[in-house]
């Protein structure tokens, strides 16, 4: 999407722009109607729609026969049978500020001013409820029966979902009570709440079935099943809000009331489940005074919303205002900030790190954050529950995290979610400041807050001092040495490390090399464990035995040494060229009484680095346990092949893309070790960029500075490998 403003834009810059456009929302309707798979954010989808209308504002002569402006959702998911709606179901214009709903009031009041001046008793009233984030569904009743259910397709076509619906428990089969219409269409949203959800995601983790993302893309999958007993087991629910035919046994048209809010209430005399938080009300300023009440009762509702939904009461009103392309005129949805919600801090627990660090995490009342439910919040240390940050300045206004407080929680894009702000008026009375905890839960080891030789004060991460000792250090060493940008051990992940931890196959690195030799002689075989099996287990000890001659800064870099990491530990391997000068060096300087005088002076690594690396060998413990490592695995000496016929020597490289034939930072080294600066972005300065599959913007600002773009298989041609 351009940024350059709409008034700017030349009439081909526009016409170009808004064929890019209806292409985008296309794509994004079909992922989120079709497949229940949304791959953009809901504020993403908003400003591409924003950003439509207002180019086919300035410019109409301009505005696609495709255009999204009059598209409803997306065509039919092909499989089910089509059902055409007798009412079309249109989609609702946003208010996205307080500003945009006054305007709404505004308008209405406008529009019906001769009716104001003509009637002193005439007023303008208004409902407000919250917009549920579910599937839409249109429910056909006929003499009271249900007898077709449908999903809102394109707006005027959608699937053939009976059967499912029918085992929605909110949703009667025969309607109750008496004096609805003899053909009457119930509309609402189905939906899962926060509990099946959980429920429903556990089980599948239980048995490694599909990760499900989010309440509402679970319900629409659960609601299109092909067979119904799935879609019973689901426990959706159903709120019943709107309507489309209302007629009478001759066809006539037979409204059940007079305003959307006596028909909401009829609706629940005849059965169906309708939400307690609706209103009605002539003030504008009411209707915020509820969107903010709404708002901040989201987290308990058990349920995702994602707005409040308002519409004219008066039904003859509404069909006097009437419609404007895909929505009514009556009619608003106030969304919520898409990557801000409130909800509950229910509890702070305590992670204990692989460098012995003690993270607090928040419990959350779960809530969906821009698409993804959140139960879980970093809370960074023991400052920032105070209201300190990193450099002592206040955050949050100076205000602490008590458990059972009200806050308010952020995630953009994939950044880990965090907590902004609390409502302090919603603080319990018998709230308690936080005391964090000076033992580690792990291993009962004292917990310290070092001090920074530098700057006199004291770090801000608080550290077991158990070292070796702590478990949760063990276990989360052994993660990092065989992740995939250390030792890349395939099919030993998180889960196996934690699970063969527990069980005494794996307490050290070096008995992950020792495994099959001990696996062999044991009464227990891997192979007779739940979730293994021969063959399984012959690839992961295949897996470990490929990994005994690893590149040696991927090895540096798997110790887990604090404050080394692959770029670190690319310097270390390239300056001491084997694991054996390495040791050697580090070792003599730990045992120095001026190791910075031993330690070489390396360009890229500073004091707090070397003191690490010392710190780390002046452990007993640690290099007995790197001396047993050593017995089973002989790392490579690190060898720096320019030479003069290199292609890449002095060239900078950047690597994008999905690389199928080896990893980023194995790339990378390759690079390197062939002369080349490896950079993280394009510039003009960059001289080849590799692209792999999914190459994105690096490749277009590539192609703008006119840089040399290879695959990854030419890369390969060009090096000689």
């Amino acid at each position: 999407m351009s940024q350059k403003p709409v008034d700017q834009l030349s009439e081909d810059e526009a016409r170009a722009e808004l064929a890019a456009l209806a292409k985008a929302i296309a794509a994004a309707d079909i992922a989120y109607h079709q497949n229940d798979a949304p791959e953009i954010t809901d504020a993403d989808y908003d400003a591409l729609r924003q950003r439509n209308a207002a180019l086919e504002e300035a410019f109409p002569e301009l505005v696609r026969t495709d255009s999204p402006s009059g598209a409803v959702g997306a065509a039919p998911v092909e499989g089910f049978a089509k059902v055409r709606h007798g009412v079309p179901m249109l989609s609702l214009s946003n208010a996205f500020s307080d500003e945009d709903v006054t305007d709404f009031v505004a308008r209405a009041k406008k529009f019906f001013m001769a009716d104001t001046l003509r009637d002193p008793d005439f007023k303008l009233e208004f409902t407000a409820e919250p917009k549920i984030d579910g599937l839409s569904a249109s429910l056909r009743y006929e003499n009271g029966v249900f007898v077709k259910g449908a999903t809102r397709g394109d707006g005027s076509v959608g699937e053939d979902i009976t059967e499912n619906l029918k085992t929605i428990g909110d949703i009667p089969h025969r309607l109750k009570g008496s004096g609805w219409p003899a053909v009457i269409e119930i509309r609402g949203e189905v939906y899962m709440t926060h509990a099946e959800f959980k429920r429903l995601k556990d089980h599948s983790a239980k048995f490694g079935g599909q990760d499900y993302v989010n309440p509402r893309n679970t319900a629409a999958g659960s609601l299109r099943q092909k067979n119904p007993e799935i879609t019973a087991s689901r426990n959706l629910n159903f709120f019943a809000y709107a309507w489309g035919i209302a007629e009478d046994a001759e066809g006539n048209p037979q409204p059940p009331a007079a305003t959307q809010h006596e028909i909401v209430q009829k609706f629940g005399d005849w059965g169906f489940v309708t939400n307690p938080l609706m209103i009605r009300t002539e003030s504008a300023d009411e209707l915020l005074a509820h969107y903010r009440m709404i708002e901040t009762q989201r987290a308990t509702l058990g349920y995702d919303i994602d707005g409040v939904v308002y519409k004219l009461d008066r039904l003859d009103l509404q069909a006097r205002w009437g419609f404007v392309a895909r929505a009514p005129r009556w009619a608003i949805a106030h969304k919520f900030p898409a990557e801000q919600a409130t909800t509950i801090l229910t509890g702070i627990d305590i992670q204990v790190g692989r460098t012995g660090a003690l993270t607090p995490v928040a419990r959350l009342q779960p809530v969906t954050v821009g698409g993804v439910v959140v139960e879980n919040a970093t809370l960074h240390n023991e400052d920032y529950i105070k209201g300190i940050g990193n450099n002592g300045e206040p955050i949050r206004n100076g205000v602490d995290l008590r458990v059972g407080d009200t806050v308010i929680v952020q995630r953009a894009g994939d950044v880990i979610p965090q907590i902004v702000d609390v409502v302090l008026d919603k603080r319990p009375a018998d709230a308690q400041p936080y005391v964090f905890p000076h033992i580690c839960p792990a291993c009962g080891s004292e917990a310290v807050r070092e001090l920074n030789e530098k700057t006199g004060k004291l770090d801000s991460v608080r550290r077991c001092t158990g070292e070796l000792i702590c478990p949760a250090q063990a276990v989360e060493n052994l993660k990092h040495f065989v992740a995939r940008d250390a030792m890349d051990i395939d099919g030993l992940g998180d889960k196996q490390v934690t699970q063969f931890y527990a069980e005494g196959r794996i307490v050290r690195p070096a008995d992950i090399f020792t495994l099959r030799a001990r696996d062999e002689r044991s009464m227990k075989k891997l192979k007779d464990v739940e979730g293994f099996g021969a063959t399984s287990v012959k690839k992961l000890f295949d897996a470990i035995d490929a990994r005994r001659e690893p590149e040696l800064d991927r090895f540096i870099y798997a110790l887990g040494i604090r404050h080394v990491g692959e770029t670190t530990g690319a310097l270390l391997a390239k300056e001491f060229g084997s694991i054996e000068n390495f040791r050697a060096v580090a070792l003599a300087a730990a045992q120095h009484e001026d190791g910075h005088s031993v330690f070489p002076q390396i360009g890229g690594i500073g004091e707090t680095v070397r003191s690490s690396i010392m710190a780390f060998f002046a452990n007993e413990r640690n290099v007995q346990a790197l001396d047993d490592l050593l017995v089973e695995v002989k790392p490579k000496p690190y060898v720096v092949t320019i030479s003069a016929d290199s292609v890449v020597a002095g060239k900078t490289v950047v690597f994008t893309g999905a690389l199928e034939k080896m990893t980023r930072s194995e790339a990378k080294a390759m690079a390197e070790r062939l002369g080349a600066k490896v950079a993280g972005s394009v510039s003009a300065k960059t001289d080849i960029l590799v692209a792999g599959p999914g190459a994105g913007s690096k490749l277009k600002t590539a192609e703008q500075h006119g840089v040399e773009v290879i695959s990854e298989d030419e890369w390969f041609e060009r090096v000689g490998r």
